[in-house]
């Protein structure tokens, strides 16, 4: 490579990975899904004498991905030139299909760019995107239909008694939507816990049918439900658009997303009142960024899906931004194996202007007895 006038090149020397399994510390579930570990595969990218981190929560597949195909792709590129990485890491993967596992390594790597890019910038990386505000709204979430009352109640008042967040989250629609009468019941009882000033969200993970979302959005409009998430499939995206223009709570989805086309769909179909983003999936940072600015072009607010330490910093540079999801899992996953986490207190992370890229540095020590990969 020729080298820049003003800086020396930056080329990338190595792409690393590992990925890591992680035992809940309950049972856990949801309206569809029941699982009892998290596996998280990390991406470390050297330049310059500085070393990058990512990560994506996907099968330990990825970590051999990462590694091979798109290290491969990355490696002797100049590291500061983000989206010419991102793009050659899309070409490379052509033939395996973007959408999911291939996308969440791309997501590992494209973090970690960004990362070291920062890095060696010595900027944090939300004033290198360009912040537009100091913090990031976030709400409470897990509330897993496995919970008795007292594991709810004692998650509840962690979030709004402990830390100060004014909104949460639970999962209903439980054994794919046949329990209907624990749902209604588990939606009072959060209710309770929480009191009447705080912002109760829900989220079925696509288990109920689209009259019966309709008819459980009514049932449960007495307990100030204001955040319906997949009520029914996030696929079917005629029949999130039936059930958001007959109720009245915000229905919301697009945690599946993995490229651009799925992200437009879904805001042209008016299928959401506000576009789920995951940046361990979707293309990380350069994708994260276009989706946001999709969603805006169609007057759409945007919500950061789960790993909220990754998420804080691309947030703090989006405009329409609305929050970010503090997600049970992954907070005791970043806070287990990571440095530089932040800190909910007020519902609020203030991304850290005191060290550069992202700020999170891997305890390797502490991950190695759960790698698998």
């Amino acid at each position: 490579m020729t080298a820049r006038p003003g800086r020396p090149d930056t080329p990338v020397t190595a792409v690393r990975a590992a990925a890591y399994r992680i035992p809940t510390d309950a049972p856990e579930a949801d309206g569809t899904l029941a699982w009892d570990s998290t596996t998280l595969v990390v991406a470390q990218v050297d330049a310059g004498g500085r070393q990058g981190l990512g990560y994506t929560y996907a099968d330990a597949a990825c970590a051999s991905l990462v590694e091979g195909l798109l290290g491969g792709a990355v490696t002797g590129r100049d590291a500061m030139d983000t989206g010419a990485c991102w793009e050659a890491m899309v070409r490379a993967a052509r033939n395996l299909g973007r959408p999911g596992l291939v996308s969440c390594a791309v997501s590992a790597v494209d973090t970690a760019l960004w990362d070291l890019k920062a890095r060696l910038l010595g900027l944090p990386l939300c004033r290198l995107l360009g912040a537009v505000r100091p913090g990031v709204p976030v709400y409470g979430s897990g509330g897993f239909t496995t919970y008795d009352e007292t594991a709810a109640r004692r998650q509840l008042e962690r979030w709004t008694g402990e830390w100060g967040i004014p909104r949460v989250k639970i999962k209903i629609g439980e054994s794919w939507g046949s329990e209907t009468r624990r749902d209604l019941d588990r939606i009072a009882f959060a209710r309770r816990v929480v009191g009447p000033d705080t912002e109760l969200f829900v989220d079925a993970n696509g288990a109920y049918g689209r009259k019966q979302a309709v008819r459980m959005a009514h049932a449960m409009a007495d307990h100030g439900v204001t955040w319906f998430e997949e009520p029914v499939s996030s696929d079917d995206l005629d029949g999130l658009r039936q059930v958001r223009d007959r109720v009245d709570a915000d229905v919301t989805a697009g945690e599946y997303g993995y490229d651009l086309v799925y992200f437009a769909r879904m805001v042209e179909a008016r299928a959401v009142d506000c576009l789920q983003v995951d940046v361990t999936r979707c293309g990380a940072v350069t994708d994260w960024l276009r989706a946001a600015a999709v969603a805006a072009a169609h007057g759409v607010e945007v919500s950061g899906h789960c790993a909220p330490a990754l998420h804080a910093h691309a947030a703090a540079a989006v405009p329409n931004l609305r929050h970010l999801e503090y997600f049970h899992d992954h907070v005791r996953i970043e806070s287990m194996l990571f440095d530089g986490t932040l800190d909910p207190h007020g519902g609020v992370l203030h991304p850290d202007q005191g060290r550069p890229g992202h700020g999170l540095e891997l305890r390797h020590a502490d991950a190695e007895r759960f790698r698998v990969a």
